[in-house]
């Protein structure tokens, strides 16, 4: 399935630049300003690729967004692959360091827009969740500002540069350093933009992926998307996410399940074809969600797992207080399966302690 050519240039939209010199870094690699991502798009040539580190602040490398352009011999669509919002979710990480290895630029059609390590000072200084530089969310950090801090511009850089100029907006995460998570392809049913909505539903049938999660969109236009593929599917970009990996380490298994899925997007898109898809799973289809919240801070205990299936009223878990006694129960509020819950025993109010698909 195709969807479409490169986006022309009076598509895309243009972000105030940040003057800073262009640098070369090492061999093919450079380090150059956060300007216009279409004129770079244009500069790389058939049949080639260009790795490059976008600077926000030349003094500190932290603040560096590695990107990759990888351009196929004959022109298609523009694919964006995103991982590492969450420097403490490693299987989406090591995942795309492995496909940057593999893609082969001969057997592409059309260009990857690659950005393997978006919070780099989250990866580095081990943050779960937050970017310590400024002690901020990139993922919920959606449209970002030019003018904040750099989770702010990271944000604001990649709304206005990257979602601008793609065609299919892919963002990749797993659980946290705290997170038990069962792996699923998910997309917003935005039915706003009815075309967009039904191709990131096929795109996640097509990744062969067991689990398909359907999240309601209700978000005006004038509101704060906050989630990197939700802003994409505000900006009418066909987007989705897949989510494998837990508890902050690297899962053989959930490595090679997030390439698969990848490949198996692009074959389908007709954009590379030198895999073969995996056989068809059985797949399930969730789509509505409940969260549990944490009511009380302390210390959390449960033998449920993400996959478990549950029934409404079941026990799921207990929360104490610093010397054992017991100060909340948890129970099911509905039936269905874990998508993911805390996984390690400390939590703090307003936390969310499970999710739940159904």
């Amino acid at each position: 399935m195709q969807f479409g050519k490169l986006k022309s240039a009076a598509n895309s939209v243009s972000v105030a630049k940040i003057t800073v010199s262009i640098l070369i870094l090492l061999l093919s690699t450079f380090t150059m300003n956060a300007q216009d991502l279409d004129g770079i798009i244009k500069k790389v040539n058939s049949g080639s690729r260009l790795d490059t580190l976008i600077a926000f602040d030349k003094n500190n490398e932290l603040e560096n967004l590695p990107l990759t352009l990888i351009k196929g011999r004959k022109q298609g669509a523009v694919f964006t692959i995103v991982a590492g919002i969450h420097g403490y979710e490693y299987p989406p990480i090591i995942a795309v360091q492995e496909l940057l290895k593999e893609i082969d630029f001969n057997l592409l059609q059309g260009t990857l827009i690659i950005l393997p390590l978006t919070n780099k000072a989250s990866f580095y200084r081990r943050s779960p969740f937050i970017n310590p530089l400024d002690g901020k969310n990139l993922n919920t950090a959606f449209p970002g500002s030019a003018n904040g801090s750099i989770t702010e511009k990271i944000a604001y850089w990649i709304t206005k540069e990257v979602i601008a100029n793609t065609d299919v907006f892919l963002d990749i995460h797993g659980g946290d350093s705290n997170e038990d998570l069962l792996p699923f392809v998910c997309y917003y049913n935005n039915q706003q933009e009815a075309e967009q909505t039904e191709k990131a539903r096929l795109l996640s049938e097509a990744s062969r992926m067991k689990y398909i999660v359907s999240y309601p969109y209700n978000l005006k236009k004038t509101e704060p998307a906050k989630y990197a593929f939700k802003q994409a599917v505000q900006d009418g970009v066909v987007a989705l996410s897949v989510e494998a990996g837990k508890l902050g380490a690297v899962q053989t298994e959930n490595v090679d399940l997030i390439k698969n899925a990848v490949y198996n997007m692009l074959n389908y898109s007709g954009m590379y074809n030198a895999r073969k898809t995996v056989n068809d799973v059985n797949r399930k289809y969730l789509y509505n969600q409940t969260y549990v919240r944490v009511a009380e801070k302390g210390i959390f205990y449960s033998s449920v797992s993400s996959g478990d299936a549950l029934t409404k009223g079941q026990n799921i878990g207990y929360i104490t207080n610093d010397f054992g006694k017991i100060l909340h129960r948890i129970t099911a509020p509905v039936s269905g399966i874990v998508l993911y819950k805390v996984g390690t025993p400390p939590v703090n109010v307003g936390e969310t302690l499970f999710c739940i698909g159904y």
